[in-house]
């Protein structure tokens, strides 16, 4: 999943929810240096990325795109997956999307000093360009599509996964509804689980 699923998975505590968010950049046993909520996100994002690429609906919707994007197929998915659920916030939270967003910025900005290098860097673009809030959209999703494919230097032609999107638009998002519903159960035990077994 994306960042938005993520941080929305992570739950009410904002250190969970940071360590969730960064996790990408921490490999190995490096989140045991972090304080405890952050470990916890950190283990629950490695969870929500193991259960996700394993998920047989997780599949289907990469298998759609797989034939012209290879094994970029699961990024896309996932990032079409954060547009369904910014498209639908309202149906899994009653905070509004705007202010959820605004309060995970606070957040970022509270802790930057934990942050890694590159969510450092990354900030100011993600502030500036509302990424989150962006997902929401068509036009959105094809603005993160485009940055992506520039990080690719253009091999991956990810920019064009919107002409998919929009072509497969209500099986898309099906298969995200179905997904979803089983990928918040399990994060909310692996959750328990770990705010059980991770200690200071």
């Amino acid at each position: 999943m994306n960042y938005l699923a993520h941080i929305y998975l992570s739950g009410d505590n904002d250190l969970v929810t940071l360590g969730n968010f960064m996790a990408d950049g921490i490999k190995g046993k490096k989140y045991k240096k972090y304080p405890k909520n952050i470990q916890i996100g950190i283990l629950l994002h490695r969870h929500i990325d193991s259960f996700t690429d394993a998920h047989k609906t997780f599949r289907l919707s990469t298998k759609r795109l797989h034939e012209k994007y290879g094994h970029y197929s699961g990024v896309i998915v996932d990032i079409l997956y954060d547009h369904f659920l910014a498209k639908n916030w309202d149906r899994y939270c009653d905070t509004p999307l705007s202010e959820y967003i605004d309060a995970f910025y606070d957040t970022l900005e509270a802790n930057y000093d934990l942050l890694p290098l590159r969510i450092q860097k990354m900030m100011p673009y993600l502030l500036a360009d509302n990424w989150l809030l962006s997902y929401a959209t068509i036009e959105g999703i094809s603005r993160v599509l485009d940055g992506m494919n520039r990080r690719t230097k253009n091999r991956s032609s990810m920019n064009e996964a919107v002409v998919e999107l929009e072509a497969f638009y209500e099986e898309f998002e099906n298969e995200f509804f179905e997904f979803f519903d089983e990928l918040i159960a399990t994060s909310k035990e692996k959750l328990e689980f770990l705010n059980q077994t991770i200690h200071d």
